[in-house]
């Protein structure tokens, strides 16, 4: 076949085919009526095919019939059409929705603007919609055309999308899609994207980092696990083991004159008292319960008096030995024999458990979740209940410290072989030095701070009566065992000018 003004011949062989020949009368892309009315055809040739594949006895109709192409009724057809599936040759989806209509494809068009000032549109992609309910977007970015020169998407004039834990805020005299991105402030969070405002966490929660959730605020108090206090605990256990090692010493040589004439009875109990008094200190560490924050207060106030009441017998003991070794003073001794000293002390100690007794019955300690002095941390302290009843225990056991120290300071010139008022004396100085400080400390410590100085004036208290009355009686009974003699003893008892 030859045709005019062409330079070649082409010869016909008979093998050739329409689909391989591009030509613009045979290109279908942009044909878009045409191809339309193409994917219909193809829809009804479909339908018609899977009718004639239908079974009889197994069909889709009342009774498991088929539709017959004699006697087809329109919705027998339509039944079929709706059920259509199948791909174009050139790659599109044919196929309907549950309403009937074809899923669309739309082209993407780009405008573009030529040298000589004229414009052109170019199909640079399409859009799929597809029976998933997503749409398939097909871009030729190489086909784009952008009327600038870095020939890639410019930036919309809007603002960026607020990420989860900030809001957006309008910029007054801007588009409206023109905002600001403000973080959400402590306490607050929001937890989506452009959101118009931030919502405040529940009271036991705060705002994590990125303020987008909220999480439960850290619980604080005087643990067993962090510096401070493993220093008050292990400083506690000290002072008890100190106290076991003490009171063997003075088991093993209780027949020496040294521990037989500081009346060994009582200092047994001294060194069980402060025992006594270093282990309440565990229980102001630790997670405050109902049970500790009764027990710790009620345990150091027994501890103290029974320790202090033991003092105070102790040194009105020594003056009455010293007033009965004076001419006719030897009926005081009378008033101050064992069965009055132990007498005594279980008195003075029925006091003070009286007083806590009154005291947890009427207005008991609780443990109390606090939020007032940190907004990200609540603080779990023992509210003591009745600041009367605290002062009136601290008071007990002031008033009987007092009294020791008296009694002691108006000893301090006795004999030598009287010179446990000495020790006494500076005891009672050291302790009452300690509590005195101990008020304004504790007032103004917030949290287990306040918990931290209770266990430190314990501590303190306990370890300076403890080397105040037993550290001489020790030096002499270890390392200086020659003067711990009857006769040594009384060598010292040279009245002081």
């Amino acid at each position: 076949m030859k045709f005019e003004g062409q330079t070649k011949e082409r010869l016909c062989t008979g093998n050739e085919s329409l689909r391989n020949i591009e030509t613009e009368f045979l290109d279908l892309s942009n044909l878009r009526p045409e191809y339309n009315v193409y994917k219909a055809v193809y829809a009804l040739a479909h339908a018609l095919h899977d009718i004639l594949q239908c079974v009889p006895g197994s069909g889709p109709f009342q009774g498991q019939s088929c539709a017959s192409l004699q006697g087809l009724e329109p919705w027998q057809l339509v039944y079929y059409l709706q059920r259509v599936n199948f791909t174009t040759d050139f790659g599109d989806h044919v196929s309907f929705d549950e309403s009937g209509d074809a899923l669309p494809i739309y082209d993407v068009m780009n405008w573009i603007w030529l040298s000589d000032g004229s414009t052109e549109v170019k199909n640079v992609g399409e859009v799929n919609e597809l029976a998933s309910k997503i749409d398939n977007l097909v871009l030729d970015e190489d086909k784009i055309f952008w009327n600038f020169e870095s020939k890639k998407p410019p930036k919309s004039v809007c603002s960026e999308s607020c990420p989860p834990g900030t809001r957006m805020a309008r910029k007054k005299g801007k588009p409206v899609c023109c905002f600001d991105c403000i973080p959400c402030s402590e306490g607050e969070v929001s937890n989506e994207t452009d959101s118009t405002q931030c919502t405040s966490c529940q009271k036991e929660f705060w705002s994590n980092r990125q303020r987008d959730h909220c999480v439960p605020k850290t619980m604080e108090y005087l643990s067993y696990t962090e510096p401070l206090g493993i220093s008050l605990t292990t400083a506690s256990l000290s002072g008890a083991l100190l106290c076991t090692i003490v009171f063997g010493i003075f088991t093993y040589h209780r027949t020496t004159p040294v521990v037989r004439a500081n009346n060994s009875e009582l200092s047994f109990l001294i060194l069980l008292s402060l025992k006594l008094c270093f282990l309440c200190s565990l229980l102001f560490i630790g997670h405050p319960r109902l049970s500790t924050c009764q027990l710790r207060q009620a345990a150091f106030g027994i501890s103290f008096v029974l320790c202090v009441s033991c003092i105070l017998v102790k040194t009105m003991v020594v003056l009455a030995v010293f007033k009965a070794s004076k001419p006719g003073g030897g009926g005081s001794l009378k008033w101050f024999g064992a069965m009055h000293q132990r007498g005594i002390v279980v008195f003075l100690t029925l006091i003070q458990a009286a007083i806590c007794t009154t005291w947890l019955m009427s207005s008991s300690p609780t443990p109390h979740k606090n939020t007032q002095y940190y907004k990200d941390k609540i603080i779990v302290e023992c509210v003591i209940g009745s600041s009367v009843g605290f002062g009136i225990l601290l008071g007990y056991i002031g008033l009987l410290a007092i009294l020791s120290f008296l009694l002691a300071f108006l000893a301090r010139n006795l004999p030598d072989n009287f010179n446990e008022a000495k020790f006494i004396t500076f005891s009672m100085l050291v302790f009452c030095a300690v509590w005195i400080a101990f008020i304004p400390a504790y007032i103004n410590s917030p949290g287990k701070y306040a918990d931290a100085v209770e266990v430190f004036a314990i501590l303190a208290s306990s370890f300076g009566l403890l080397l105040a009355l037993f550290g001489p009686k020790c030096y002499i009974i270890i390392l200086k065992p020659e003067k711990n003699t009857k006769k040594a003893l009384m060598g010292r008892g040279t009245p002081i000018s």
